[in-house]
């Protein structure tokens, strides 16, 4: 991760990093031994952190077991190793994303409110200057102005868009957005979708009308469900993605406002507790702050 972009992702995680880091150093320097009080105050960090109870857990188990493998005494050598033990977490399960030149259709879902749009806007624009070639379906037309936002990150990324009136059929949408992909060759067709998670049964219904239609018309096509989530909310983002979860099956996540909280540590939280990659971290306002998930990265910018 070259200087510029760390640098970003350091400065997002700084609130983060002022609840969890700064008070484990605190800890580290006033501790004698390595003993089962340390590992209590740890624990209680690290919950603070939103990490939430589970994973905490197998945090400190793993730290005790290797801190005890590489025979540690010194209480500020810890550190280090606790950094070591939540980026192996982190990498876990890590695949390396293979495009095979296969033209790609994503599906972003997430309730109102998250930053699903912008974040649709983003992606559009870093593709776009990577020099794919892009287009979006404002398939969320159950809220009004979703297609009026999503049309300005569409001139904002210099990029196509597809769109029907409000309270149109998303499916219809989607149909659209895949005939105008394939007739204009582009690369990723990005669609936008409503997250109404308080009405699971629409929700479902609509998702898989959704996805039979992208089998249907773009067979060819490589498919990825990306779930937006807002880190601001803590442990109620890993309940809202179980929640998705059962609503269709979730690729990858995009974890926006991280540079708005201390509750950073819920990145840790989802991977371990999910089991779905991080896929790309907000860390700013700006296009570029949209940033793809290095969770050594990651680790090295939060300690």
């Amino acid at each position: 991760m070259f200087g510029g972009l760390f640098d970003k992702l350091k400065s997002g995680l700084s609130k983060t990093r002022d609840v969890l880091t700064d008070r484990i150093t605190e800890v580290l320097n006033l501790a004698v031994t390595i003993d089962e009080d340390l590992y209590d105050e740890l624990e209680e960090i690290l919950i603070t952190s939103d990490i939430g109870m589970d994973t905490t857990v197998e945090i400190i188990d793993r730290l005790k077991a290797r801190i005890k493998a590489e025979k540690i005494k010194d209480p500020t050598e810890v550190k280090p190793c606790l950094k070591s033990v939540i980026g192996d977490m982190l990498k876990e399960g890590e695949k390396e994303e293979n495009l095979d030149n296969k033209q790609k259709v994503m599906l972003v879902i997430g309730v109102n409110g998250v930053g699903k749009t912008t974040s649709i806007g983003k992606l559009a624009s870093k593709y776009n200057n990577e020099g794919k070639k892009v287009i979006l379906a404002a398939a969320d037309t159950f809220r009004a102005a979703a297609a009026d936002q999503l049309e300005i990150w569409s001139e904002r990324a210099g990029v196509d868009i597809v769109r029907h009136q409000e309270g149109s059929d998303p499916a219809a949408v989607v149909y659209d957005g895949i005939q105008a992909a394939k007739s204009r060759n582009m690369d990723i067709l990005i669609c936008d979708t409503a997250g109404r998670l308080h009405n699971k049964k629409n929700l479902m219904n609509e998702l898989s009308k959704i996805n039979r239609i992208i089998d249907r018309e773009f067979a060819e096509a490589s498919k990825e469900t990306l779930l937006v989530l807002d880190a601001t909310t803590g442990q109620n983002a890993v309940i809202q993605a179980k929640q998705f979860m059962e609503a269709c099956p979730i690729d990858g996540i995009v974890l926006t406002k991280l540079d708005g909280t201390a509750k950073g540590g819920v990145v840790i939280s989802i991977k371990n507790s999910l089991n779905i990659p991080v896929k790309y971290i907000g860390v700013g306002e700006g296009v570029e702050d949209l940033q793809e998930f290095d969770p050594q990265g990651f680790a090295d910018a939060l300690f």
